[in-house]
């Protein structure tokens, strides 16, 4: 059975796949410059979460010898590989599409068609954000986090790009058929013109948003400006884990007898909901060469329980004088 992330993909891949064909027919049968705008937006999408369904199949798989840390980068890798996608075909083939229109306007017939498959593109496109928007709204009540706050740091980078994909889909399949409409209405296809330069100018400013966080995640920035989550604090109050919370990491790792000070503390995301915490610490020169390797057992055992996010834990205990807590 697919896990939730990949049940979402699939959900817009096939809803997408259905879109897309119906808006390109519509399309080409209309002369609708609108409506052909947002069916390279739909074929776009489609292609692109072909790119995030390889990415939920490769990123899962475990570590191994080569890759210690496993396989879960490759989410970032392959869904910037997918927002590139929109970028370049959506975006390109709807602004070329509005252009060429305010240049050398088209007629429009058969208005019915196109009003039929926008209503229809829409209710595949609600249920496609349904999927997204549930499983967001879960990520976020586990995660103790607003809605919205959840949809822009969540560490899912197949989720935040279906759920941006199915929310511009819908945006776009209303202005489309306002444009037509207008069109019927004053028999001008500027209205077209201007839905489909709008259409390319929203792909352009959520493509450029899913390129900048999987950037962010792929080399590695700290966990709390990756978007990452929060761990409990140390009353125990179960919250995701975000590194950007680090005072109270350095207080749940200090609250253990015989960590005398924290010399570096780092945290980064080695895949999605899979924060790497890497530790130095100076521990107290009384303790034995056992009660040491004891302590780092327990302090990476104890961090694991703090947040379900961490994925991998290590402490590198230091000796000599002690560093400033």
């Amino acid at each position: 059975m697919p896990d939730e992330s990949t049940r979402t993909v699939l959900v817009s891949l096939v809803a997408g796949l259905g879109v897309a064909l119906a808006k390109t027919v519509a399309a080409v049968v209309t002369g609708s410059t609108a409506l052909a705008a947002e069916a390279a937006h739909s074929i776009a999408d489609t292609g692109n979460d072909l790119f995030l369904f390889i990415a939920q199949r490769r990123s899962s798989r475990p570590a191994d010898d080569q890759h210690p840390l496993g396989y879960g980068r490759e989410a970032y890798f392959w869904a910037l590989i997918a927002a590139l996608g929109v970028f370049v075909a959506g975006a390109a083939f709807s602004l070329r599409e509005g252009i060429e229109e305010l240049i050398r306007p088209s007629a429009t017939s058969l208005f019915a068609v196109a009003y039929a498959v926008l209503a229809i593109s829409t209710v595949f496109d609600l249920v496609s954000i349904r999927q997204s928007a549930g499983q967001m709204a879960h990520q976020a009540r586990r995660h103790q986090r607003e809605f919205r706050e959840e949809s822009r740091v969540t560490s899912e980078p197949s989720l935040r790009a279906v759920f941006l994909e199915d929310t511009v889909s819908i945006a776009g399949d209303v202005t489309a058929f306002a444009a037509v409409a207008l069109n019927q209405i004053t028999g001008s296809s500027i209205p077209q013109a201007v839905a489909a330069v709008l259409i390319a100018l929203v792909i352009i400013r959520v493509s450029l948003r899913l390129i900048q966080r999987s950037h962010d995640f792929l080399v590695g920035a700290w966990a709390g400006t990756a978007g990452g989550s929060q761990g409990r604090d140390v009353a125990g109050v179960t919250q995701p884990f975000r590194p950007a919370e680090e005072e109270n990491a350095r207080a749940f790792l200090l609250g253990y007898p015989g960590v005398t000070a924290i010399r570096q503390l780092l945290a980064t995301f080695v895949g999605p909901g899979q924060v790497w915490i890497v530790a130095r610490v100076d521990i107290d020169d009384g303790l034995r060469g056992a009660q040491v390797t004891a302590l780092v057992r327990d302090i990476e055992s104890g961090l694991k329980q703090w947040s379900e996010d961490v994925y991998r834990v290590d402490i590198v205990p230091i000796g000599g004088p002690p560093a400033l807590p």
